[in-house]
């Protein structure tokens, strides 16, 4: 017969690992969203009756929208309640994807993957639940699947979305979508609790604002960039405003008592060179799903490409998405016993391993699955080990905030790789037919600067203290790093 605190551990065992399933199913379907019309980008002119570069607006509307939540709703999670914050941008979610479900013109479709856009914050959020309401053993693994959610999500709704826009009306990958972020918000009611851990306070709207245009003018101006001219009087202005608005948020957010985001906390050692190398990642991520998906669906005629349809370009990214969850553990378990350092490194370093071999190997759709799970793994690997590095390094009153910060790093990087993937593959062309298609040397010259950048990860993530700890101080393991608790910094 088991005793009663064999029981209450059971019972509170049972009880994690359903808060952690929960929030990692929120976690995969929101970064659902992001794939989610992928398949539909060459029908699109013709379903909303639209010309092919205003419809690449229900694209750019998910970047933007999400650009400015992130930051926004980690803050609000922090004030407010972390757990209210993913209610809130489940229901954006579910409300954006009705609308699109409804939309048959461009107008309203837009609006709605903007709205879906605005749930961009639930990962970091889920994150920052994880260490105000998880007991601190469970904190590293449960980080890093919640953190692999992002990869997995991506990965898997491409062959999904591909699915059912071939087999049913394009409306209904918007009605899944809404039934996935119901279902999403109903379970988090029943079982994610709230966080007493806030910060009070009053909301800063001005550090929002102009982050927000900084944001905004800056991604604009790299998406568009290739359509309109990287030297055109659009583009350059978008730039220029862009960086007056990160100067001005920079000096109202170091005089603001309480900023949208603590930028001295931000320029503590591990937070910087975390930030920093989650930039450099971000863009190795976001490159693999811009070559092979290109090299499978080019005609094999083409000298380059496989011929295969988009059906089995998703099946072959999905795996990368499956190996990133199978690494967790992993993950864990070198944050666990070696530090979120050693993980982030090996991460890095695998991924540029991936991006090496895929120079060599593009030749055969099982050498783009070995390419793919090798980029996978390095990627959960490393993506588990950021928000162990920053949370170990910021009060836990601003978690949410934090990783919200992180997370957006992360995507600005996904924008960069876009840019200059988007630039190399344009400029190095071989004319097929009437249409000009990118060269094999675009291709590995792409995958090249990816290793570059996951390589430089790498030496960035270098510079992270290697011992954490409070000098004589009640100090704790958080996610294999040491906080001082008397101060809540990491030194």
């Amino acid at each position: 017969m088991s005793s009663p605190i064999a029981a209450t551990a059971e019972t509170e065992e049972t009880g994690t690992g359903r808060i952690v399933a929960v929030l990692a199913f929120a976690g995969i379907t929101v970064a659902l969203m992001q794939t989610l019309i992928i398949p539909l980008v060459p029908q699109l002119p013709g379903l909303v009756n639209a010309s092919a570069a205003n419809t690449a607006w229900a694209i750019t509307a998910t970047l933007l929208a999400g650009a400015v939540a992130v930051p926004v709703t980690g803050r609000l999670g922090d004030m407010v309640g972390k757990r209210r914050m993913l209610l809130v941008s489940l229901a954006l979610l579910v409300a954006g994807s009705v609308v699109g479900a409804l939309a048959n013109s461009l107008v309203p479709l837009v609006v709605g993957r903007a709205l879906q856009g605005l749930a961009a914050g639930v990962i970091p959020l889920g994150i920052s639940v994880m260490r105000d309401v998880l007991p601190r053993h469970k904190l590293p693994g449960s980080i890093a699947l919640m953190s692999a959610s992002l990869g997995v999500g991506g990965a898997l709704g491409l062959p999904a979305a591909a699915i059912i826009a071939e087999y049913a009306d394009w409306h209904f990958l918007f009605w899944t979508a809404a039934a996935l972020g119901a279902l999403v918000a109903v379970a988090v009611v029943v079982v994610v609790p709230e966080s007493a851990v806030r910060t009070g306070g009053t909301f800063d709207i001005g550090g929002a604002l102009t982050l927000s245009v900084a944001l905004v003018t800056l991604l604009l101006g790299i998406s568009k960039g290739s359509d309109w001219g990287w030297s055109s009087a659009s583009i350059l202005g978008l730039l220029l405003v862009s960086v007056l608005a990160f100067a001005a948020w920079i000096v109202w957010e170091l005089r603001t008592p309480q900023p949208l985001v603590d930028l001295r906390v931000s320029l503590r050692r591990q937070v910087l060179f975390t930030n920093a190398a989650s930039i450099m990642l971000g863009f190795a991520m976001f490159a693999l799903s811009l070559v092979l998906p290109q090299i499978l669906q080019l005609p094999a005629a083409t000298g380059v490409g496989l011929g295969q349809s988009i059906l089995v370009a998703g099946l072959v990214m999905a795996p990368s998405g499956l190996i990133m969850m199978a690494v967790a553990p992993v993950s864990s378990r070198i944050t666990t016993t070696r530090g979120p350092k050693t993980t982030l490194m090996a991460g890095a370093a695998t991924v540029a391993v991936g991006y090496l071999l895929g120079i060599v190997m593009m030749g055969a759709v099982w050498q783009l699955i070995v390419v793919s799970l090798v980029i996978g793994a390095g990627i959960g690997l490393a993506y588990g080990a950021m928000p162990a590095l920053i949370m170990s390094a910021v009060p836990a009153s601003e978690t949410a905030a934090a990783n919200s910060f992180n997370t957006l790093m992360r995507s600005l990087g996904t924008s960069f790789a876009s840019a200059v993937a988007g630039v190399v593959l344009a400029s190095m062309t071989v004319s097929f037919g009437s249409t000009a298609v990118p060269t094999e040397a675009a291709f590995r010259v792409t995958m090249a600067v990816a290793a570059g950048a996951a390589i430089l990860s790498v030496v960035l993530a270098s510079f992270l203290p290697r011992h954490q700890g409070g000098e004589g101080e009640a100090s704790e393991v958080v996610g294999g790093s040491v906080i001082d608790r008397a101060t809540e910094t990491v030194e």
